[in-house]
């Protein structure tokens, strides 16, 4: 029965890839109609967006937003769409939609550059106002992944949710809460590749305690990318699906290991340190193919500035509810997040040269 299972899960993922894949004509006008999955990247003259394996570059100007639905013509090129035009644009309406944009706007009026974007950033996974330079200053040094929301995230959301609901409830009850709650900043985050994983990783840990069974990370990790493929087999190609499994799968492997040779190094440095250098070991070759380049201090650089990310989401996420109901304590509560990413931009800028 588990080999029948597993091999009809790994049919349909085959099945799923071989019936929406895509040639597109090369040099042939298109149009595409579609709803943006995923924050675009902002850039100084325009922003971008990711449509299954092509890249699609508009003006910046009218800023389009996740969920969002678009009508785009353009020429394909080498997989882009040249001299992209969009010709409709329908902003979403949809409650968390309007919730997200709601507290990144309290973020970036509240907050100078780039600190405002950072916090934007790590918490709610928005790289549509980060300032181009400081893009390339966290590309180079490697820490991009963290102003990205993640996987990560989610494991952080999860054990706030599960300190706090287990102080009014019992486990039992306090578990439905928790995956509702993960989902819930799943959504609010973007629902991007490593988000989804962790969410669908995380339901199967809860679940599990739910059913008062073990779960397997291994058993976990490969039914989530296997579920993911079923849903949206355009994933199998995208470069931040591949690097959430390697980087996780590479942590599993590795970390235990790598952190009982880091004894010498501070508490407060050494989970940081060796997390990141095991999901290096995994995901470096895949970088350096992919973009050219690795920076070899990098999982020093992580390891400098790990330690900020809980604070900051902590404090980032209390200021952005409560400025719903009270700005101005909420803007005086963002105000404890500065120092911390005072830290965080000075680290990026020293490793970045």
């Amino acid at each position: 029965m588990r080999f029948l299972f597993w091999g009809t899960l790994v049919l349909l993922v085959i099945i799923r890839i071989f019936s929406v894949s895509t040639n597109y004509p090369e040099g042939k006008r298109i149009r595409i109609t579609t709803r943006v999955r995923g924050q675009p990247t902002r850039y100084r003259h325009y922003q971008k967006i990711n449509f299954r394996d092509l890249k699609i570059y508009l003006p910046l100007y009218p800023e389009i937003s996740y969920g969002d639905k678009i009508v785009v013509e353009g020429i394909i090129k080498e997989g882009k769409l040249e001299k992209a035009t969009l010709t409709k644009l329908e902003k979403s309406q949809g409650i968390l939609t309007t919730l997200r944009e709601k507290i990144i706007g309290f973020y970036i009026s509240s907050l100078p550059e780039p600190h405002a974007s950072l916090i934007a950033g790590i918490t709610l996974g928005s790289k549509s106002e980060i300032p181009e330079d400081f893009w390339k200053l966290l590309t180079k040094t490697g820490v991009a992944h963290v102003v990205v929301a993640s996987g990560s995230n989610v494991s952080l959301v999860a054990g706030f949710l599960v300190g706090i609901l287990t102080l009014f409830f019992t486990r039992g009850k306090a578990i439905p809460l928790i995956l509702v709650g993960i989902w819930l900043y799943a959504a609010l985050a973007g629902l991007d590749a490593p988000i989804i994983r962790a969410a669908i990783m995380g339901s199967i840990a809860f679940g599990a305690q739910q059913l008062g069974k073990l779960s397997s990370a291994w058993r976990a990790l490969v039914l989530a990318a296997i579920l993911m493929l079923i849903i949206n087999p355009e994933w199998v190609g995208d470069i931040g699906f591949i690097l959430s499994f390697v980087a996780t799968a590479s942590m599993m492997l590795f970390q235990a290991r790598v952190e009982r040779f880091l004894k010498a190094v501070p508490g407060i440095l050494r989970e940081g340190f060796s997390t990141s250098l095991a999901a290096q070991i995994g995901v470096t070759p895949i970088l350096f193919v992919t973009f050219g380049q690795f920076n070899l201090l990098s999982p020093v650089a992580n390891a400098l500035v790990l330690w900020t990310v809980p604070l900051i989401m902590v404090i980032s996420g209390v200021s952005g509810l409560l400025a719903l109901v009270f700005p101005n304590l909420a803007r005086l509560t963002l105000y404890l997040s500065y120092p911390l990413t005072s830290w965080f931009i000075f680290i990026v800028k020293l490793f970045a040269y």
